[in-house]
């Protein structure tokens, strides 16, 4: 076997540094919300238990996590729902050329580099000078679309510049009208990349802080109650919430990609009987 060379341990270094500079905070809080009750918010720790745990479903003197946890989860449903149909109708859109698409195009993706904060003041400013009341279900949710549905848009705009349109010209010949054609032919060929796409919006929306600061009204979400109780929480138990928000993301990482890996397999399974039929 040919040995290695020097580069290639330098660049390996180079990784196990950019992961633990990458994975290293979260691992830390991981570690210290497992202190013993008597323990602090820094190294070394008194002890190991789960105190900070059972603690944290006991009623606190300071916020309201759960029901901030339930708007999160909410929003996120909802900005995951609307990301995924709009990004579809999108993408379905800009497979022909229209006047004005590349000018709809550019303000689509603009949302990107705008700042943040900008952006949640600006849809904030915008509700309340309406009438409208500010609500993290109304401005909160219209201000986290302008941050879910570019990346959307941006990866079924790369999906239909792939897809083969020969499918859909065969279903049209074997009679299938334009809504068939979507719901047996398209819709089936791209369900990776609608899990992918409802992955993104689900995930940005959850974890999103800058946006919703402006235009979540008299109700946190869960980033903005982390961040509040930053300056009131002097105990683990802050650690042991943002563990269990980081197992709570795996989690749901981790059905999105059964779900991919399901679906891909019925599509497998479904293409071995369609050839066995054939034989």
């Amino acid at each position: 076997m040919e040995p290695r060379s020097r580069s290639f341990y330098v660049l390996a270094a180079f990784f196990g540094l950019f992961l633990l500079f990458l994975y290293g905070p979260t691992i830390t809080i991981a570690i210290l919300s497992f202190q013993g009750p008597g323990g602090g918010l820094t190294f070394p720790m008194r002890g190991t238990s789960l105190h900070w745990f059972r603690d944290l479903f006991e009623q606190q003197a300071v916020g309201d996590i759960w029901g901030s946890f339930r708007r999160s989860f909410a929003l996120g449903l909802m900005v995951m729902v609307t990301t995924v149909v709009v990004s579809v109708m999108g993408g379905l859109a800009f497979r022909k050329r229209f006047p004005g698409s590349g000018m709809v195009f550019y303000l689509i993706i603009t949302s990107l580099v705008i700042p943040s904060i900008l952006i949640s003041l600006g849809v904030g400013l915008m509700f309340s000078q309406s009438g409208m009341t500010v609500h993290w279900a109304t401005s909160g949710f219209g201000s986290q679309l302008t941050w879910t549905l570019p990346f959307g848009l941006l990866i079924m705009f790369a999906v239909f510049n792939r897809f083969d349109k020969s499918y859909e010209e065969a279903a049209r010949d074997l009679g299938a009208t334009p809504w068939q054609t979507l719901r047996h032919v398209v819709l089936p060929i791209i369900a990776p990349s609608l899990i992918g796409v409802a992955l993104f919006g689900f995930t940005l929306s959850y974890d999103e802080f800058a946006r919703t600061l402006l235009t979540a009204g008299s109700y946190n979400t869960l980033p903005l109650e982390i961040f509040g109780m930053t300056t009131n929480v002097t105990t683990p138990v802050l650690y042991a919430l943002g563990t269990l928000t980081t197992v709570f993301s795996l989690i749901m990482i981790g059905v999105f990609l059964a779900l991919a890996w399901l679906g891909a397999r019925r599509r497998a399974r479904a293409g071995s009987d369609a050839g066995d039929g054939l034989a």
